[in-house]
């Protein structure tokens, strides 16, 4: 006897990732509620800078406190994009916010990596912070020119390595390991050099990108 399976025929298909799938689970009861993914958005978005607020403290208790609540925020970040497909409450307000507080988390977060070093004294200080600031300014800037080249070729154009149901971005729920292994300086030197040269590697796509001519409408009459 084939066993059967429980189908939600309104909804898109489910999303490759296993985080994604936990959080379209998770927000299927709010679809016909009056819960937006503007409120997870803004959820996301607190929880993510009180984690970026702990870290820059830079003590142990504390980094490792807000890398949990990065964590947090990270998977709460997918629940307002899975909220939008399957109740179809999408904007593009809704759109712009959550990208905003994606590049709003991810400067300061790095920023933070910086005063948290400057903080513990392993670092020069105010270069710390330079630093952190430099390597969060890089990714917001991946993250921009991503967004410009998914608007002219699709998601094709920026779809991320994956491999059994996990994405590049998903290194993030490392974090932990890294404040566990009092590894912030180390990681912020990696960061700071990385991000920058990784950026230059997008602007280049994206240089390509914007020179490629266009597919040509054709009409019929």
């Amino acid at each position: 006897m084939n066993q059967k399976t429980h189908k939600f025929p309104d909804e898109p298909p489910l999303p490759s990732t296993w985080d994604a799938r936990l959080a379209r689970h998770l927000v299927r009861p709010l679809k016909d509620t009056r819960v937006t993914p503007n409120h997870l958005t803004t959820l996301r978005l607190i929880i993510g800078l009180a984690g970026i607020a702990c870290i820059a403290q830079g003590s142990y208790a504390w980094t490792n406190f807000g890398a949990l609540l990065v964590v947090i925020s990270n998977f709460v970040d997918h629940t307002d994009g899975e909220l939008a497909r399957i109740s179809g409450k999408s904007s593009k307000i809704g759109h712009f916010y959550d990208l905003a507080s994606d590049a709003l988390i991810t400067v300061l977060l790095f920023v933070s990596f910086g005063m948290a070093v400057a903080a513990q004294g392993a670092g020069d200080g105010l270069g710390s912070v330079w630093r952190g600031t430099v390597a969060g300014l890089a990714v917001a800037l991946i993250f921009f020119l991503r967004m410009r080249i998914e608007s002219r070729v699709g998601k094709s154009g920026t779809k991320q390595a994956s491999a059994g149901g996990f994405e590049t971005e998903d290194v993030l729920y490392l974090l932990p390991l890294v404040t566990l292994a009092d590894g912030i300086e180390p990681f912020l030197t990696a960061a700071s050099i990385g991000a920058p040269l990784f950026a230059v590697l997008v602007i280049i796509d994206y240089w390509r990108v914007m020179r490629r001519p266009q597919p040509v409408a054709t009409t019929t009459e």
